[in-house]
């Protein structure tokens, strides 16, 4: 097996990303969710794109698994002396991608080049190609109506219940020719313990997507999708008060049921065996093993443990 597609968002996403990339280097490619991409400051910030790259990049902060380590805030300091908000807080080696990423959309290249082209200067071996070139925006309805995801995700600190959600400009958007190409293409297609509902379902509902995927199932190429929930709670993130909001059960197999028909193998950490029947009831086959990311070695751990589920999985 060579050729292998993640798709990915968020810290999860992004350790798992870098686990396959020491497997796989160049033959990975990471199709990343932009709803949750927004503008700061004039410059275009793309918070699920910006995790999996400094992840690969091997600079991530270790603690949060986002922005860079040791990074400074010097900007948004004076920032917040001109009078600007500064609740959505950006380092200043990250306000570089920033400014250098919106300046070549401003000069007319397009999104997917621009993160390349980035991607290329951090010496990164896989590509991460953004689900569409087109601008969708994740939106949350709460108690106050609709919000722009970062307002509640950063803002408001995801505190307020999430009613309902929508991605903004959905149908009008494309799945690249990268996308495309690489869905075609596949060996393996791994769906990364990211958050389902917002991380995951943004890019699987970009027109033609979905038909990518089933297209390459027909075709043989396993599917799997490794559960960001366990034991009932998400390591990191709201997807587990998302999904019990939404009328979804918080847990392994609420996920496995969102996964059922899109995907072959379902991997749960060990803390959920027992929701392993239930799993494969689904008609997904279950893949029992420790799925939390402690260090390097639990990324690249789990990584071939994924790639050997689906290598025995090919049909």
């Amino acid at each position: 097996m060579t050729r292998v597609v993640a798709l990915a968002g968020g810290v999860g996403g992004a350790k798992l990303a870098d686990g396959l990339q020491a497997h796989l280097g160049a033959d990975l490619a990471v199709v990343v969710n932009t709803g949750d991409d927004c503008w700061r400051h004039g410059l275009l910030v793309m918070p699920d794109h910006d995790t999996v790259l400094y992840n690969l990049a091997g600079i991530e902060q270790v603690e949060w698994g986002w922005g860079i380590e040791g990074d400074t805030h010097a900007t948004m300091a004076q920032l917040g002396v001109y009078g600007e908000e500064t609740w959505f807080g950006l380092g200043d080696r990250d306000l570089a991608l920033h400014i250098v990423r919106t300046a070549r959309l401003r000069a007319g290249d397009r999104l997917t080049d621009a993160c390349l082209g980035a991607q290329r200067s951090l010496g990164i071996a896989a590509r991460i190609l953004p689900m569409s070139d087109d601008p969708v925006a994740t939106e949350v309805r709460t108690a106050d109506g609709w919000l722009e995801f970062q307002e509640y995700f950063v803002h408001q600190r995801q505190a307020p219940d999430v009613l309902e959600l929508r991605f903004a400009g959905i149908e009008a958007a494309t799945p690249t020719t990268e996308v495309r190409a690489a869905l075609s293409e596949a060996d393996a297609i791994v769906i990364a313990p990211s958050n389902p509902l917002v991380s995951v379902a943004p890019i699987l509902d970009v027109p033609g997507v979905r038909d990518a995927l089933a297209a390459a199932r027909d075709g043989g190429v396993p599917v799997a999708a490794v559960s960001p929930i366990i034991g009932g709670r998400a390591l990191k993130g709201p997807a587990d008060r998302m999904l019990a909001a939404l009328g979804h059960e918080s847990s392994a197999i609420g996920v496995a049921r969102l996964y059922a028909g899109l995907v072959d193998t379902f991997v749960l950490d060990t803390e959920d065996a027992d929701a392993a029947p239930a799993v494969e009831a689904l008609g997904l086959r279950p893949v029992v093993t420790d799925t939390i990311m402690r260090d390097d070695a639990g990324r690249a751990r789990l990584a071939g443990e994924v790639l050997a589920a689906v290598a025995a999985h090919v049909r």
